[in-house]
């Protein structure tokens, strides 16, 4: 892993961030106002100021990121650090990179005194689950979803 940054992402990368999105099969946009709305979202979610995206760069190009939420919870009096997306580059997996960004995370959690992080992964992402197993996280529910459209 040579020349590897971990930095805080900017508007500058959104193109870049909907690229890796895509590559997690993450929804394309059907039409240019889907498109407009997708770079919104992200632009509004650098702004918030519990929400995060850190991005991994390697000569000036963005290779991976992980984007953070930082949760209330109703029953605890610490945060929660809720981790939406965690995407490497499908030519830079394997190298680390992944584990850099969590990392990044976990910094991020203690310095906030964060109670834990969680994330999801689906079911398919079978090296996924190793990879998160392997950086000591581990199993502690099961999710449900229901599509509404």
């Amino acid at each position: 892993m040579k020349n590897i940054r971990i930095r805080k992402a900017n508007k500058k990368d959104i193109n870049e961030i909907l690229n890796l999105l895509y590559q997690l099969q993450r929804p394309r946009p059907k039409t240019d106002a889907e498109g407009l709305a997708f770079r919104k979202r992200i632009h509004r979610y650098l702004d918030e100021k519990d929400k995060r995206i850190l991005v991994a760069e390697q000569n000036s190009k963005v290779i991976g990121l992980v984007s953070m939420m930082f949760l209330l919870r109703l029953n605890r009096t610490k945060l929660e650090l809720y981790i939406p997306e965690l995407i490497v580059s499908e030519n830079h997996r394997g190298l680390g990179i992944g584990k850099l960004l969590i990392e990044s995370c976990i910094s991020m959690a203690k310095k906030k005194k964060c109670f834990r992080i969680r994330l999801e992964s689906g079911n398919q992402r079978e090296g996924a689950h190793r990879f998160y197993k392997k950086i000591g996280f581990e199993q502690s529910a099961l999710s449900y979803t229901r599509t509404i459209e």
